[in-house]
């Protein structure tokens, strides 16, 4: 495996949140990193099965690695880890965790360059309209790194490998291989970055996780029409309950009335008025 030294370099931004974890259901649990979260499917018990939903900030596999044996035991690996996309902040400690642990890990197809080593994402946006995370966005690194074997596709039928019951969403935008996913049985749903509940551009609302549904980072996304097009997909489904990649969790009336109206209304509300990437769909 190969890492590239700019995702393995520590980043320094944080929230009042990080090292908290919550129970959203009995079988999901979110767990901050620094500004963002990773989801532990799997009923909680020692040696119970279960499986890592993205893998958090550069330098974070050890504190993974802990809350994870808090909740299933020592010397019990995830049966897979799943991705949602590939930034920087998702799989910042992956390769250390495949160190830790010989697992599977499973990305959409358009995903797979980014963790094999064939393909880097735009850098970010520094220009784009929105707060001061976005003018700090020059640090973040966008390289892919290369897990090589261990790298899987998702299969065709969308099934989630070892999460009976869950299907993947192909929700492009934000990334061109960016997916969430959805369980039928209590319209549960794991968004990634397809929108989230803190403005992620802004420093102040970063640190101190205010709830505010809105689109996807501005400063990372470069593809705005097909980030709407995510949007409606998943407000048609009427989740009941939303794990984003940054943010709390949300659910009930709250989350209907204002994903409702982030679908209705995306342009005004998530897309910026100027940036490199809205410029050049321009």
């Amino acid at each position: 495996m190969e890492r590239s030294s700019s995702t393995e370099r520590f980043q320094p931004l944080t929230s009042v949140s990080s090292g908290q974890g919550v129970e959203v259901a009995p079988d999901l649990y979110c767990y901050t990193v620094q500004i963002v979260n990773v989801v532990f499917y799997g009923y909680p018990g020692e040696g119970n099965d279960w499986v890592l939903i993205d893998a958090g900030m550069p330098k974070s596999a050890e504190r993974i690695k802990e809350e994870a044996e808090k909740r299933f035991g020592k010397d019990n690996p995830p049966k897979a880890i799943i991705l949602t996309h590939a930034h920087f902040d998702h799989i910042g400690g992956l390769i250390d965790l495949l160190e830790i642990w010989d697992v599977p890990v499973y990305a959409h197809e358009l995903e797979l360059p980014y963790i094999t080593g064939k393909k880097n994402y735009p850098e970010p946006d520094t220009s784009v309209e929105g707060g001061m995370v976005a003018k700090l966005s020059f640090m973040f690194p966008n390289e892919g790194i290369d897990i090589g074997s261990k790298a899987h596709v998702l299969a065709d039928d969308h099934t989630i490998p070892f999460m009976p019951g869950w299907k993947w969403i192909h929700t492009p935008g934000h990334t061109e291989g960016h997916i969430s996913m959805f369980r039928n049985d209590d319209h549960a749903m794991i968004v990634g970055d397809a929108f989230v509940t803190v403005i992620q551009d802004e420093l102040y609302k970063v640190f101190t996780q205010e709830k505010e549904l809105g689109g996807p980072p501005r400063y990372l996304t470069p593809d705005w029409e097909t980030a709407e097009q995510s949007v409606e997909i998943l407000a048609a489904l009427h989740p009941s309950i939303a794990i984003t990649g940054h943010g709390v969790p949300v659910e009930g009336q709250w989350l209907e009335e204002n994903l409702n109206r982030l679908a209705s209304e995306f342009k005004s509300l998530a897309v910026p008025d100027h940036g490199k990437f809205v410029d050049d769909s321009k």
